[in-house]
């Protein structure tokens, strides 16, 4: 450490300690130490050479001095503070001039103009990524209570500081970006929790309130929701098992039109053409019943007001009412919505068909996998056959 950094840490560290108002819990010494350490690992990357490091660690140093006259205009403060001292210790001018420059780029909103402004703003704002921003956050929202600057419920602070994260700050040193943005994004989502956290709870204060005295409806309705959801979640494993039968079986054709049937034409082969016949039939009636299995059911999609009167009628399931007109589907769900049983009924009717849909698709599906297994089976036994006792003659 040169001798300049030495006295300049001595005499910051004793102003700040000194002669700045205790209110001040987040801009003190504290503060200025972990600029300065943040600095110190920006430069370590960076590598600009001992004269330009000197000169951002001296404004890492002075950035803060200025609170300890006052909060107004603080960074220009600090500049007289820093230009007083250094000109006393001998400091180059020209020196003087870049260290205040870098101590007006961590100004609210200044846009740094290079590499060294944007390394000592990345250091200023570099607790946004560590763990200890909780800590640091909860003491600025203090200071300002304290110096009658604002005074924030905790959902106004951390409102404030997610939209400081999201649309105000940012970090501009590609080392910053690397290192110290997954830091941010961490505290940002805990911020973002904690905010949907106390929504949920207050969400569901007021469900608790809303149906305190709710009537024994809801455990009916709970019922046909779960039931209705798991016949729904049976439907779609369904066609995904007859989906892998029609793919799985559909490669077995392709593998076997193009492999093994051109080879049939060739006389030394004909003992592989009643294995390859049984082999593609078996696939062939597995791909036709996995098809059965998913193949929808057309339904006349149209009723009269008679049905709906006499509640004969399913209004929820679309094949009852897609080629009726808007104006008859809204009137038949007015009527339906004014007659809990009706909707119950409803309900009931639409479990009950799905699950005659849903016997009809097992049954073929459990047919078809047997099927599938069986020709498996009896294919390769056909084959083996084949090879071991008329492949080596070449005759039947």
């Amino acid at each position: 450490m040169s001798e300049i950094l030495e006295k300049t840490e001595h005499f910051v560290s004793e102003i700040l300690e000194q002669k700045l108002d205790p209110k001040f819990l987040y801009h003190n010494l504290r503060h200025t130490q972990r600029v300065v350490k943040s600095t110190k690992e920006l430069l370590n990357f960076y590598n600009l050479g001992a004269e330009e490091e000197e000169k951002l660690l001296l404004a890492a140093w002075f950035h803060d001095t200025g609170y300890t006259k006052g909060v107004e205009n603080h960074e220009e403060t600090s500049c007289e503070i820093a230009t007083n001292f250094l000109k006393e210790n001998a400091y180059d001018a020209k020196g003087i001039e870049e260290i205040s420059s870098n101590i007006m780029a961590t100004k609210r909103y200044h846009a740094p103009e290079n590499l060294h402004q944007e390394i000592i703003r990345d250091a200023d704002a570099s607790h946004f990524a560590q763990k200890s921003y909780w800590e640091t956050t909860d003491f600025l929202k203090e200071e300002l209570e304290l110096l009658g600057i604002a005074n924030y419920s905790n959902k106004e602070w951390r409102d404030a500081n997610i939209i400081m994260f999201r649309n105000e700050h940012q970090f501009y040193t590609a080392y910053a970006k690397e290192n110290w943005e997954e830091g941010k994004e961490r505290n940002l989502k805990q911020l973002v929790k904690e905010k949907k956290t106390e929504k949920e709870i207050a969400k569901k204060e007021a469900l608790k309130a809303k149906y305190k005295s709710e009537s024994p409806d809801r455990g009916i309705q709970t019922l046909f929701r779960v039931t209705l959801k798991n016949h729904l979640t049976l439907s779609d494993i369904a066609d995904t098992k007859a989906n892998i039968l029609l793919s799985v079986n559909a490669i077995i054709i392709s593998v076997a039109l193009s492999n093994l049937i051109p080879k049939l034409d060739n006389p030394s082969n004909a003992y592989l053409i009643w294995p390859t016949g049984i082999f593609i039939t078996f696939s062939v009636i597995s791909m036709v019943l996995a098809v059965l299995a998913t193949r929808p059911n057309v339904t006349s999609g149209q009723f009269t007001k008679q049905d709906v009167e006499n509640k004969k009628v399913n209004l929820l399931f679309f094949g009852n009412f897609h080629k009726m007109s808007l104006g008859d589907y809204e009137w038949a769900i007015k009527e339906l919505v004014k007659d809990n049983q009706y909707i119950y009924s409803s309900l009931t009717k639409d479990l009950y068909f799905l699950g005659l849909v849903l016997n009809r698709k097992y049954k073929i599906l459990r047919l078809t996998y047997t099927i599938f297994i069986v020709g498996i089976v009896i294919s390769v036994i056909a084959f083996a056959i084949a090879f071991n006792f008329l492949g080596g003659t070449g005759r039947l």
